[in-house]
């Protein structure tokens, strides 16, 4: 962090105690049943996170559709982030990143027998799923980034912790990236720390846990992320996938729109010949000016176009692909790279997987 970036944080502390103050009354009226929570007769599992910014709720999200759907019919409901349109929708793998999100589409484009969903009101999306005719209500409904959303009672609470970036050193809003006081992890029966290094010793993972400061009965896991083979961006780019082994002599123009590319930079730099980057925010709608600015970027790598290629993240992929007058120079060039899920103990994820499957079969049992 910068010196200035500190200053200006420490300068906002006054409003990130104002800000945990009015958090902490609602969280505590919640608690005492002051507000009202709603359950339903439906495993209802919530991913979230304390912080803003990415710690990975998509992959995993994922990861738990993957392995649930092999059993269940998988629900995702989701806020739908920074789309144009307000209210219920049912995502189709044709509809826009505008109408219903850049992440529920991705999800649904990728395993489109899930069901997906977007409300804002994710009590209200749940009634409505709930109304649906059978053959279009899900078995288990994934709730995705809904921790703070306390309205609905989970059947399951999943909290994602990135290891980059430890709640235990981090401050409320505005002055630090905590939505909510690090108390409210003890709201999670299972608790993610992310994006974690491959190389952690048996001491890391003590040290990991022990600053979460978890009760007895939260369990908790590491995870880090898998990256797999280029895909085209568009349907129509003749070269098809690419190795990543294959990256060692390319040079690489990287565009993201995600929270935290550094860990995609870091993986691609040690992969290639080099990398160049282009950052926007995250969920960014790119505009034909952004185009232009790739193609300027891409044209000033003075190496031959055998040897460079444009990535990109598989979220931004859904909403290039939106986007008319690419350039065929750069539509031919521009790949995603998709990433999953991977527990760093291989008895991690078989612990893991039953965790889920057991509550979701005594869930439906017991209802």
């Amino acid at each position: 962090m910068s010196t200035r970036t500190f200053k200006i944080r420490k300068l906002l502390l006054p409003f990130s105690w104002l800000y945990g103050l009015v958090v902490g009354i609602r969280n505590w009226m919640y608690d005492v049943k002051i507000f009202k929570q709603y359950k339903f007769d439906i495993p209802v599992i919530c991913v979230g996170n304390l912080t803003v910014g990415g710690t990975g709720k998509t992959p995993h999200i994922e990861y738990l559709t993957q392995m649930l759907q092999s059993n269940y019919k998988v629900g995702i409901l989701s806020r739908g982030y920074k789309r144009k349109s307000k209210s219920f929708k049912i995502v189709s793998i044709n509809s826009t990143p505008q109408d219903v999100g850049d992440e529920p589409l991705q999800i649904k484009q990728k395993y489109p027998e899930a069901f997906v969903f977007v409300d804002r009101d994710r009590k209200n999306g749940i009634e409505q799923i709930m109304n649906l005719p059978d053959a279009e209500r899900p078995d288990v409904i994934l709730l995705d980034d809904g921790f703070q959303h306390r309205r609905v009672l989970p059947s399951l609470s999943i909290l994602l912790v990135d290891s980059n970036r430890p709640i235990h050193e981090d401050k409320l809003l505005p002055a630090g990236n905590l939505r909510e006081h690090t108390k409210g992890r003890h709201r999670a029966s299972i608790v993610i720390v992310t994006k974690c290094n491959r190389d952690m010793s048996p001491l890391d993972f003590r040290i990991s846990e022990a600053n979460l400061d978890l009760f007895p009965f939260q369990k908790v896991y590491h995870t880090t992320f898998d990256y797999s083979a280029l895909q085209p961006v568009f349907s129509e780019t003749p070269t098809g996938t690419i190795d990543i082994d294959s990256l060692k002599d390319k040079h690489i123009l990287l565009v993201t729109g995600i929270a935290t590319p550094k860990p995609l930079v870091d993986y691609l730099s040690a992969r290639s010949a080099s990398v160049v980057t282009i950052n926007y925010p995250d969920h960014y709608q790119f505009k034909g000016d952004d185009i232009a600015d790739i193609q300027k970027k891409y044209g000033s790598i003075n190496i031959d176009d055998d040897h460079k290629i444009i990535i990109t993240t598989e979220k931004d992929a859904t909403r290039f692909r939106e986007m008319d007058g690419i350039d065929p120079s750069i539509k031919n060039k521009l790949y995603y790279i998709p990433i999953e899920v991977s527990f760093l103990k291989n008895k991690d994820k078989e612990s893991f997987n039953k965790k889920i499957f057991k509550h979701v079969r005594n869930y439906q049992t017991n209802g």
